[in-house]
């Protein structure tokens, strides 16, 4: 009968994957057949996915290098300058290795390609004294605007930046000169949330006083991990240009004669005091005699509306718009002013003791009248 033969090496890498008539000697670490018709599909898969990512780097380790492709680079070992050392690279020996040149404790890769990247790691005996990975650096792409996306709420000490780059197994995000230069004291910081399609949100954090005139921008660095590659990009602007408040609070609809006053309230997010960082509106109405739709800079709108919504932006340096609120139907006259206590839905004037107390009868006598006859008058 058929078999197929798995092995795996000593670092439980998988090794050879074929269908062989009797079972040989393979140099491995175990050897097991199984028969071909019990060999289920997911089995199958679950050995490719090994095979294809079995050394897949999905971290930031703590030691690395980054070379360019076709050029030499030199590894060190920790160790002392009269041991006696043997290199490996991802687990196997490098004795037979025609890429690399050892020069006491240094190792020298001759020839930067995929195959001469991955964890370098250097050994007395048995014993590891240290270890690197070497990644291949990867030039920064024509998009790599679009790669990077940052927000402001407001003008306190954080933002956001959404990464949406695809195909990275491990992403992360500085912000500051020492970043950009790839300094030992860059704080780097790791996603705070996975957004849809694979985006990556991170929190950041500056030192940018909000009163004083801007005067300097905010760098942020990028470092995307793809196999053992790297990829490094930086993205300059001012905290002015990333600025994008929240949508706005509906509070309240007043008639005014033959308008209405549309009070808005800024969003919870947005810096204080409000006087200093003054927000402007923009008022998106539907009339309601011919369903035409326009929109307003003043908060007194005509009267004969049947719906309305609002965003913001700063007045000063005109920042970007904030998202549209939702749409609220809108109650100015005594008619069925009850709907106005659900304030999500619909924008009105406040109402007064009088309307809310009839109101509270109103809904009495509905729940009176359900009981008897099993239905709410119309």
């Amino acid at each position: 009968m058929s078999h197929f033969i798995y092995c795996f090496t000593k670092n439980h890498t998988i090794l050879i994957l074929m269908q062989v008539m009797n079972c040989f000697s393979i140099n491995a670490f175990c050897c097991h057949t199984i028969p071909q018709m019990t060999f289920s599909l997911w089995t199958f898969g679950l050995l490719m996915i090994s095979l294809t990512g079995a050394h897949e780097l999905n971290h930031f380790p703590e030691n690395f290098e980054v070379a360019k492709r076709d050029e030499e680079y030199t590894l060190t070992c920790n160790s002392k300058p009269d041991d006696i050392v043997t290199w490996k690279l991802n687990g196997d020996p490098l004795e037979d290795d025609e890429n690399v040149k050892q020069n006491g404790t240094k190792l020298t890769v001759l020839d930067i390609d995929t195959p001469s990247l991955g964890n370098y790691s250097c050994w007395r005996g048995e014993k590891m004294l240290s270890s690197t990975y070497l990644l291949l650096k990867v030039d920064e792409e024509d998009t790599v605007d679009s790669l990077i996306n940052c927000r402001a709420k407001s003008y306190d000490c954080n933002f956001n930046c959404t990464w949406t780059g695809n195909g990275y197994t491990a992403v992360r995000l500085g912000l500051g000169h020492n970043c950009s230069k790839s300094s030992k004291s860059c704080q780097w910081i790791s996603s705070s949330r996975q957004l849809a399609e694979g985006k990556l949100q991170f929190e950041m954090y500056h030192d940018l006083s909000p009163y004083a005139e801007e005067s300097t921008m905010l760098e942020v660095t990028a470092e995307a991990i793809s196999d053992f590659s790297i990829f490094r990009t930086s993205k300059r602007f001012y905290l002015r240009d990333i600025v994008q408040p929240d949508s706005p609070q509906i509070v309240k609809c007043q008639l005014v004669n033959e308008d209405v006053n549309v009070t808005i309230d800024p969003p919870s997010t947005w810096s204080e005091p409000y006087s200093f960082f003054g927000l402007e509106h923009e008022i998106e109405y539907v009339l309601r005699d011919d369903g035409q739709t326009e929109r307003s800079s003043s908060t007194l709108i005509p009267k004969k509306i049947s719906k309305l919504r609002v965003r913001s932006r700063d007045s000063l340096v005109l920042s970007n718009w904030s998202q549209w609120t939702p749409w609220k139907n809108v109650k100015t006259g005594t008619d069925r002013l009850c709907r106005c206590k659900n304030t999500e839905k619909y924008c009105c004037p406040e109402l007064s003791l009088e309307v809310f107390n009839g109101c509270k009868k109103e809904k009495r006598k509905c729940k009176k009248h359900a009981n008897s006859s099993g239905k709410y008058p119309q």
